[in-house]
């Protein structure tokens, strides 16, 4: 089926690259096993992404040698990607383009978020563009349908792609393109928002496997610290309770502690954006 799917993308002009797998108890493929901390998404290929191809001599070669492997595409040359690894990371979307979400292809990722597929911007990647909200442009990639997740997973098509894609909106254009990711329009109620993003967080990295928990505990100290910084959570409030949940997840207490403090201190100096009649 793998081999199936990475053909068809490359008819349609997407480099494919083969990518690690993870077997059913989240174990990557890859020599590093159990302590891999991105299992099941990172190339097998010796140049990444940077060999990925639409030649179906050699995608049939890399599938006789790992015919398990997820499917990597390259963006950046069909397709550029909005990457949504959480709920924050929707809600956040959403609000940045005011509930009009183009119609476009999107897929359900493996860990509960998903990916959106635009025209190219010829922008790179960027991280962190909000909480929970990346996006995958030229030099970069995403797994596609039928790869599956660390979770056990698959990915799957929530709308497939048709004829054309929808370009990037404006205010998320914007964004991309900025030296610095511009702030989010505050939100209504920024205080709410914060409590619901402590939730969340927390919750993600209670839940997180093994190969992805100090991944998911570092994400959500950084969207977490962004709402310290606006002092819109209290930071020792956020360091237990991230820690509490990192402790179920079955991360050790020194890792904890230093994921932790790192995170915060990144998002501290990216504060969420608050109208003024909610500063202090």
């Amino acid at each position: 089926m793998s081999l199936m799917a990475a053909l068809a993308y490359a008819r349609h002009g997407i480099p494919v690259l083969p990518v690690h797998t993870p077997d059913r108890g989240g174990v990557c493929s890859c020599t590093r096993g159990e302590r891999c901390d991105s299992p099941g998404k990172h190339p097998r290929l010796r140049h990444g992404v940077n060999e990925a191809s639409t030649d179906p001599r050699r995608i049939e070669l890399w599938w006789s040698h790992w015919p398990q492997a997820n499917v990597g595409l390259r963006t950046g040359v069909i397709m550029d990607v909005a990457d949504v690894d959480s709920a924050e990371g929707w809600h956040g979307l959403r609000h940045l383009l005011d509930d009009e979400i183009p119609p476009g292809p999107q897929v359900h990722t493996g860990g509960g978020g998903r990916h959106l597929w635009f025209r190219p911007t010829g922008y790179g990647n960027r991280v962190h563009l909000l909480p929970g909200l990346d996006w995958r442009g030229v030099g970069g990639y995403v797994l596609a349908p039928p790869s599956r997740h660390a979770t056990g997973v698959g990915y799957t098509w929530i709308h497939r792609p048709g004829p054309s894609l929808p370009a990037g909106p404006p205010a998320l254009r914007a964004m991309i393109a900025g030296p610095e990711p511009p702030p989010l329009r505050p939100v209504t109620h920024p205080d709410r928002y914060a409590v619901a993003a402590l939730e969340a967080e927390t919750e993600r990295v209670a839940s997180a496997v093994v190969g992805c928990r100090n991944d998911t505990l570092n994400r959500a100290a950084f969207a977490l610290g962004r709402f310290v910084g606006a002092g819109l959570l209290d930071a020792g409030v956020v360091r237990r309770e991230l820690a509490d949940a990192a402790r179920y997840a079955g991360l050790g207490q020194a890792e904890i502690r230093g994921t932790i403090r790192s995170g915060l201190r990144a998002g501290a100096r990216q504060p969420f954006p608050i109208a003024p009649d909610h500063a202090a």
